[in-house]
């Protein structure tokens, strides 16, 4: 049985994830329950997840604006999360990941996409952001396909963001 706040998209699963769960992931230590992806999890994954648990051990409940593993046929191919539940402006901000194994098929985006409707779905989200290195033209690939547009550029870094009033 899935818990009610996981989600899911037509060939994925975005699992919320616990404490213990964030865990076995920071120290890459899966459980008997755990099917990783090779590779998995990456450092990326690994640093986002520190994040979630340092916010849960400090007794922040991000609900449903935590962490989610990226599970395709029942295996772990990366995370996508928020960086916490929307701001007093309404604003809420996601990093994501995959494995190697599994960029290239279109993942990243059905991921986003699903936590982006979700986003549209709940009323106190009003505004999405993201951001990722000039480099990496990949994720900014998925960002423009969910309907993110670029915003300004700093550091390095390209800054997107996605109204939820907008189509």
């Amino acid at each position: 049985m899935t818990d009610p706040t996981d989600l899911s998209t037509e060939r994925l699963s975005l699992h919320l994830l616990t404490v213990e769960e964030g865990r076995r992931i920071v120290d890459v230590t899966p459980g008997e329950q755990d099917s990783w992806a090779e590779d998995f999890p990456m450092q990326d994954d690994r640093d986002g997840v520190k994040g979630f648990l340092g916010a849960a051990e400090a007794g922040h409940d991000a609900g449903p604006f935590g962490c989610y593993r990226i599970d395709q046929d029942g295996a772990a191919i990366g995370t996508i999360g928020f960086y916490g539940p929307p701001d007093e402006e309404g604003q809420v901000m996601f990093g994501y990941g995959l494995v190697p194994g599994a960029r290239g098929h279109g993942y990243a985006t059905e991921a986003l996409g699903g936590l982006v409707a979700f986003c549209r779905s709940h009323a106190d989200v009003r505004t999405m952001v993201a951001d990722t290195e000039t480099s990496n033209t990949a994720s900014q690939r998925v960002l423009d396909k969910t309907g993110f547009v670029l915003v300004k550029e700093e550091g390095g870094l390209y800054f997107y963001r996605q109204d939820v009033t907008a189509p």
